[in-house]
């Protein structure tokens, strides 16, 4: 909405912040999740999130209900993608199993990598138990199956115990989203590269020489 002089109406801002290019929306995200990964969930106020964002706490709530409500979204940011990705390469079974796994590791990679935060720290918060987060976790076991799925469709995979399937499956699946530590050691790093990388270290794990 605006008015005849073009200027956009909104709810007022409690500060003056530089233009971000963000929505108040996104803002709200992005000052959420670095106050959450750098304060700590439980030390992180409502207030906090709003002042950070550069907008007042009743402004806040035009867009989220509280902090579950933005944690919840900042969790399932970081696994839609990976799914979305995953259904495609399970349904493309015109390229090799190994390849289009490789591919869905290097993706997921860069995701969990790309932003300025570790989000995946979140993961581990007693609160992700609740009903709240019960979309991020069934989002997040599906992506997971789907790793599954897609190294049983590999020779290698083939051969395996379904126990042993199982196994290399959660080796692969907590590399991937426990590598975001290793790049945070030297953040400098390309992160494209980190991601072939370690999609390279992730079929070595399941004895499957890389697609590259």
């Amino acid at each position: 909405m605006s008015t005849t002089t073009g200027r956009k109406v909104g709810r007022p801002r409690a500060i003056k912040r530089p233009d971000s290019g963000l929505s108040a929306r996104d803002e709200l995200l992005a000052a959420a999740a670095e106050l959450f990964t750098t304060q700590g969930y439980t030390s992180t106020s409502t207030r906090a999130v709003a002042e950070n964002a550069g907008m007042r706490q009743a402004s806040m709530y035009h867009y989220f209900s509280g902090k579950e409500d933005i944690l919840a979204e900042l969790l399932e940011s970081t696994v839609t993608p990976s799914l979305t990705l995953a259904r495609e390469l399970l349904a493309d079974d015109g390229r090799p199993a190994r390849t289009r796994l490789w591919e869905l590791c290097r993706s997921d990679v860069k995701l969990l990598c790309g932003g300025p935060y570790n989000l995946g720290a979140l993961y581990l918060l007693p609160e992700v138990q609740g009903e709240r987060f019960e979309i991020f976790r069934r989002v997040r076991a599906e992506l997971k199956a789907a790793y599954g799925l897609l190294l049983a469709a590999t020779p290698e995979g083939a051969a395996l115990t379904k126990a042993e399937r199982a196994l290399r499956t959660d080796l692969v699946f907590g590399l991937i989203e426990g590598v975001i530590l290793v790049h945070r050691s030297d953040p400098r790093r390309s992160v494209a590269r980190f991601a072939e990388a370690t999609a390279d270290a992730a079929l070595r794990i399941v004895g499957i020489a890389s697609p590259s």
